[in-house]
């Protein structure tokens, strides 16, 4: 009978029993760890769970108190944020997928690759979220902020 990997019917004796169990040991480790390393990239990339890259934040010169940020945002399959505002001109370009965005008091928009979206100081971005539940999502967001203040903070929703 022939078996994968060298391995013996285990009627052996001696060295060779020995590397069977070893191999089979240590195929046994591997598939374990596998499946741990698989499972922690899942549970890293939770729907909700997005990955923020920023790549520039310069106070403006000629323009005192003020700061340009530039950043990508990468949303997992299915994943969001919750209800947030800027307090800032944000301007939204997808690199990547496509992505659901709402304004408070407008209409749920869904854009693509090449596409883009603007929000003002004053709204309320109610919906942010992938449009895919089965592929990623990428986008740049340029905004001109007050200097020294967060990008995002919290947003109530909207009253129902």
């Amino acid at each position: 009978m022939s078996l994968p990997f060298g391995m013996s019917t285990g009627k052996g004796k001696g060295p060779m029993r020995k590397q069977t169990l070893l191999r089979m040991r240590t195929a046994a480790l591997m598939c374990a760890a596998t499946i741990l390393l698989a499972s922690m990239a899942v549970a890293a990339a939770a729907p909700g769970d997005a990955v923020v890259v920023s790549l520039i934040a310069e106070q403006l010169a000629d323009t005192p108190g003020e700061e340009l940020d530039m950043i990508t945002v990468e949303y997992p399959p299915g994943g969001s944020s919750p209800p947030h505002r800027h307090d800032a001109y944000v301007l939204v370009y997808v690199l990547k997928g496509s992505l659901q965005m709402q304004v408070r008091g407008q209409k749920l928009v869904t854009l693509k690759a090449g596409e883009s979206f603007l929000e003002r100081p004053d709204d309320i971005h109610e919906v942010s979220r992938n449009a895919s539940r089965t592929r990623p999502a990428k986008f740049l967001v340029v905004a001109l902020k007050a200097a020294g203040k967060p990008l995002t903070r919290e947003a109530a929703p909207a009253p129902q």
